[in-house]
């Protein structure tokens, strides 16, 4: 498998990719760990090279794999490795200084948050609480009723928003601390729902791809109108408690409403279980969470994004140049990535600190294509 390092993401949707850690004694010599709810093996018994650890060791310390904070590896429904480094953090742009990071640090999603919040779309649309994606997106604000008139926008479809491809003006490529990056200006604006329905046209709804926060700040609003509850309490009953996942935190604005584009806070090892989860089709243990039929469509490619990088809902979809076997990721600002490659039954997160920097791409890219997937035995 090769990961492109050419695809030309802006630096806000890039990460790392992995690292591992497996000669903790506890870990190698448990089955499970009650503190994670996930079995435990060994890189070996997974399909690893037994020397993948210590070359990863060392990669770790180099120059080009700077402030790598954690990875976690999922193979085969099995927890495999984990490690946690020393480096410096921020939550959602507020400086947290040097971090020793452990097992049990909140980290910033940043726009993994994007991705969960389509499984909780299609949670919420299974449950007839959401309008279908074939659906005006402005009639579902009836609260703009002054941008309802307007012919254009009766043309944005709920899939519009899922895709990216509202057709209107939005600029993510400036950094965050800009405040004529679109997403911060939306953040800042009295009200966020109306700044992103009421930009000016660029193209034909459906017509083009471009990034854009706004777009997941609609769905979580939807989400959270149709539930009558806020979305994090809808994710907290819908996905993060059925995962046993209990220390999360979703930061607010000054509205007291949810960042939805970027504001989850979790631990690294508790975002693994939503990839497993993803791999085993919308199901864990005994409950199906996300209807498989959501993740099918979440997962068909909708819009070509980049170089061999297309987009579904609220996903980035690549393939490899093997085969043509495919992976789904979420991307956050910095160097977060959930990475889901179903051929390889491997669910891979990362998160690293490099918010901002135009060059964040490179590192996952090196550990990925230069360690990772030479060091596979066994697929």
């Amino acid at each position: 498998m090769r990961f492109n390092s050419k695809c030309g993401l802006p630096a806000f949707m890039v990460g790392v990719f992995m690292m591992l850690l497996s000669h903790d004694p506890a870990h190698a010599g448990s089955k499970s760990d009650a503190n994670t709810d996930w079995q435990l093996g060994s890189p070996q018994e997974a399909g690893f090279d037994a020397q993948i650890i210590e070359k990863l060791e060392k990669a770790a310390l180099g120059a080009q794999f700077r402030n790598l904070h954690s990875v976690v590896i999922v193979r085969g429904g099995k927890l495999i490795a984990e490690h946690y480094y020393e480096g410096r953090d921020q939550r959602r742009g507020r400086e947290l200084g040097v971090v020793k990071f452990s097992p049990d640090h909140l980290h910033d999603l940043r726009s993994v948050s994007k991705s969960i919040v389509s499984l909780l779309y299609g949670i919420a649309l299974e449950e007839g609480k959401v309008p279908d994606v074939d659906q005006p997106l402005i009639n579902q604000f009836p609260e703009y009723a002054d941008l309802a008139r307007d012919p254009e926008r009766q043309r944005m479809l709920v899939s519009h928003a899922l895709t990216m491809q509202l057709g209107t003006q939005w600029n993510e490529n400036l950094p965050y601390s800009d405040p004529r990056n679109s997403e911060t200006a939306m953040d800042r604006a009295d009200d966020r729902y109306r700044f992103v329905l009421d930009q000016p046209f660029a193209t034909q709804p459906g017509e083009r791809w471009n990034y854009n926060g706004g777009c997941t700040a609609l769905l979580g609003h939807m989400i959270a109108r149709g539930a009558r509850m806020s979305i994090f309490n809808y994710a907290r009953e819908k996905l993060f408690d059925p995962l046993g996942i209990k220390k999360v935190e979703w930061i607010k604005g000054s509205d007291g409403i949810e960042f939805a584009a970027s504001g989850l806070r979790m631990r690294p090892r508790d975002l693994a279980k939503i990839g497993q989860m993803i791999l085993n089709k919308g199901r864990w243990s005994d409950r199906q969470l996300v209807p498989e039929s959501w993740l099918h469509e979440t997962f068909t490619p909708r819009t070509h994004a980049f170089k061999d990088i297309e987009y579904g809902y609220q996903w980035w979809l690549g393939k490899r140049s093997i085969n043509g076997k495919p992976w789904y990721a979420g991307f956050g600002n910095g160097g977060q990535r959930l990475v889901v490659i179903p051929s390889l039954h491997m669910v891979v997160v990362i998160m690293a600190g490099n918010y901002n920097q135009a060059d964040a791409w490179q590192v996952p890219v090196a550990v990925m294509n230069e360690i990772i997937m030479p060091a596979i035995t066994s697929e």
